[in-house]
Order: C-alpha cells, then sequence, then structure tokens
C-alpha cells in the first residue's frame, strides 16, 4: 500500500475516533485510567420524583450497551492508528498476509483479511 493511501486512511480513521468520542461525551465520562475506557454517567437522584428517576434509571441501562460498542469500535480505531504509526498497519492479525486495500476503504480499522474475516 502506498504513502498516500495510508495518508487517506490514517485521517479518515482520526475522523472516526473524533466522532467516536463525540458520541460518547454525550452521556459518559472518560476513565482517569485510559485502560477502563469510559463510564456511562449514573443519574443523580433527589428523592422528590420517582417516576422521573425511574425513567432516568432506564436511560441509563438503556445506555450501557451503547457505550460499550462505541468503546470497543473506538479501541479498534484506536489499534489502527498505532498500527499505522508502528508500520503494521493492513495486515491480517490471523494469517499476516496483506488486507485488500479496497477492505482497508471500506473498514480501516478492519484487523482480518477477506479470507479470514
Amino acid at each position: 500500500m502506498n504513502e498516500k493511501s495510508i495518508k487517506e486512511l490514517k485521517e479518515k480513521l482520526e475522523r472516526e475516533k473524533q466522532s467516536l468520542e463525540g458520541e460518547l461525551k454525550k452521556f459518559a465520562k472518560e476513565d482517569s485510567d485510559p485502560k477502563r475506557g469510559w463510564n456511562t454517567r449514573y443519574p443523580k437522584f433527589d428523592g422528590v420524583d420517582m417516576e422521573e428517576e425511574a425513567d432516568e434509571m432506564q436511560e441509563y441501562e438503556n445506555l450501557l450497551p451503547v457505550e460499550h460498542s462505541l468503546e470497543l469500535r473506538l479501541r479498534d480505531v484506536n489499534s489502527a492508528l498505532e498500527k499505522i504509526e508502528t508500520n503494521k498497519y493492513g495486515n491480517c492479525e490471523k494469517c499476516g498476509e496483506q488486507i485488500a486495500e479496497d477492505r482497508l476503504q471500506a473498514c480501516p480499522e478492519a484487523k482480518l483479511c477477506g479470507k479470514c474475516k
């Protein structure tokens, strides 16, 4: 893969990283320990309106799987960006072969080639 393609894919990954972090910031806070990722904000209850508190708790529970999904995608994007920096980008993690450029264009954070997918 040529340098121009890698640069374009890196820019695409950086935009995706910003987008994912922006989505997470809407309802979660980044943990002080980067290995722990993000934490959905737990609702604060004042004990006045039980129905509103129940709604907030339901929303919290609904956001947990969304947080998890976004974190996984962000982890993959960060991994791809790290591979670019260490010149290991574009190789299948299973067989070691080069991942097809059209696959990387469609999914720049791809870890596996078409055969191993």
